[in-house]
């Protein structure tokens, strides 16, 4: 894997060649580089581009550390313990099932009920699957019937409504008139889930995001900055990650 060198730190990066790129591009998340480049790119158009983005990276590396640090740790997915959802902390409240599986339901919090006879360690696992689970589900039913609803004054349908693990975007339209919505929406608002279908719902109509684009939006949504700026400045408290075990010195 090629890397560059900024002072002492080293970033290693993953690089795509795309015939669809006129320019370099850089994306960076918490656990990766990607840099595209058109095809014809030099190896050493690539040095040049990213000598003069050595600041940038150092900046943004360090601002995503930030924002994985603060991004909500669950350690245990037992009774009491609180996961983010629709922008508020929810508790989660388990009680003994008669079930083989994992209920989940929402009501002042997460009513889950667990099978008797579970282990600690088993238990923690599948509450965390189930949980992923029903807020995947939950965000899918959701921007579907918001779809529906934005449609009837859009005048504009989806050709279907997807949930997604999208690695470096909110939602995306495709040429088959599909909308595709990041799963962790489910963590924000009702209404920044609202914009983020309304978005991409839009791009049915126009396809990049020229002025008659966001005329368009705001004619279907006026608020749409307000729900947009808190999506971009809430986005790393969208999710949660589990805490792995620490070493303890002997």
């Amino acid at each position: 894997m090629p890397s560059v060198t900024v002072g002492t730190m080293t970033f290693a990066y993953t690089l795509e060649r795309s015939a669809l790129a006129t320019r370099a591009k850089i994306t960076m998340t918490p656990n990766e580089m990607v840099v595209v480049v058109p095809e014809a790119s030099t190896d050493e158009a690539i040095e040049k581009m990213l000598h003069r983005k050595r600041r940038w990276i150092v900046e943004t590396s360090q601002n995503m550390r930030d924002r994985t640090a603060a991004q909500h740790s669950v350690a245990r997915f037992g009774n009491g313990a609180k996961i983010p959802y629709r922008g508020r902390m929810a508790r989660l409240h388990l009680e003994p099932g008669d079930d083989t599986l994992i209920q989940v339901t929402f009501r002042n919090g997460f009513r889950i009920k667990v099978p008797q006879g579970l282990s600690e360690e088993a238990r923690d696992r599948d509450v965390e699957t189930a949980l992923r689970l029903w807020l995947k589900r939950k965000v899918r039913d959701e921007a579907k019937m918001i779809a529906k609803k934005l449609s009837l004054s859009l005048g504009a349908q989806p050709s279907g409504v997807h949930i997604k693990e999208l690695r470096h975007m909110w939602g995306s339209c495709g040429a088959d008139r599909s909308v595709n919505l990041n799963w962790q929406l489910v963590f924000a608002p009702i209404a920044v889930l609202e914009y983020a279908v309304l978005h991409e719902m839009c791009h049915l109509i126009e396809r990049n995001h020229g002025p008659a684009f966001w005329s368009l939006l705001r004619s279907q949504m006026p608020d749409y900055e307000r729900r947009k700026a808190w999506l971009e400045g809430n986005e790393h408290l969208l999710g949660f990650t589990k805490l792995q075990g620490e070493r303890k010195a002997s």
